[in-house]
């Protein structure tokens, strides 16, 4: 474990909870033959290290009714980086903010229920002074998902 945080039993729970989120620490422990206590202290761990974060269900915005996915890069004033981001957590189309080199100082993932709506979700983006310009790109459709077992999978073999 010298390159990575984890090892191949870390590796191998993280998936199975992956693909089994509901799972019981004790279904993990006999699955992958290994004592509980063992499942539990690795859970704890990973999740003391950050490695983990929740267990939470994966909600899909579009089966809520938001079928649209833009991103927007979004320049900003000066100094005003963050009541921007405090105004931006305000919106709940805006589903993550990123701080960004290059074109742009802000990069935010927003939904939306339709192209129309999208104008919307925008105007309440860019409706404060402390944002000076946005560009947005709207996603036609997401052939590689967010996703984290393939590198789980890297970082576990290292």
């Amino acid at each position: 474990m010298p390159n990575s945080p984890i090892d191949a039993l870390d590796g191998a729970l993280i998936a199975l909870l992956a693909e089994e989120p509901r799972i019981g620490v004790l279904e993990c422990s006999r699955r992958l033959q290994v004592a509980r206590g063992t499942v539990q202290a690795r859970l704890d761990r990973l999740r003391s290290r950050g490695v983990v974060g929740g267990f939470g269900p994966e909600v899909d915005p579009a089966a809520l009714g938001y079928p649209v996915t833009a991103f927007a890069t979004l320049e900003i004033s000066q100094g005003q980086g963050a009541d921007v981001r405090a105004h931006l957590a305000g919106v709940p189309e805006v589903l993550e903010l990123h701080t960004i080199t290059g074109q742009g100082d802000m990069l935010c993932r927003i939904v939306a229920r339709s192209n129309a709506d999208l104008q919307r979700v925008i105007d309440k983006v860019v409706g404060f002074d402390g944002i000076v310009r946005a560009a947005t790109a709207i996603a036609l459709e997401n052939p590689v998902p967010y996703r984290v077992l393939p590198l789980v999978a890297q970082a576990a073999a290292e």
